[in-house]
């Protein structure tokens, strides 16, 4: 299984009364220490999270990096989406690179 997933808090929440100056990028921070502490295999862009792993493992990271962000607000948001393809693994690269080498012959043509 392969998910991507944005986690944000809003409001106000007890990091801020430690630190007043806490932005969402330390929300997030918090979440991405939890997802590189998993093991599992992981990319972290500008909007996305993405893991790679069996069900219940990917789904575990995804609650902990919830709740790490739970303490930067009154309230969290949580974006995921999953492609869920038994028997597949290493897609977290395999898709990239299979889009790729498309690319490639599409400019190839172009020639």
């Amino acid at each position: 299984m392969l998910i991507a997933f944005s986690v944000a808090p809003s409001g106000v929440g007890t990091a801020a009364a430690e630190n007043p100056d806490a932005s969402v990028h330390d929300a997030v921070a918090a979440a991405v220490a939890v997802v590189r502490a998993s093991g599992l295999p992981h990319r972290t862009t500008s909007m996305f999270t993405e893991v790679e792993g069996e069900w219940d493992e990917v789904f575990a990271v995804v609650k902990a990096a919830t709740d790490a962000v739970m303490p930067y607000g009154s309230r969290v948001s949580l974006v995921l989406k999953a492609d869920i393809r038994p028997g597949h693994t290493g897609e977290i690269d395999g898709k990239v690179e299979r889009l790729e080498e498309a690319l490639e012959r599409r400019e190839g043509r172009a020639d």
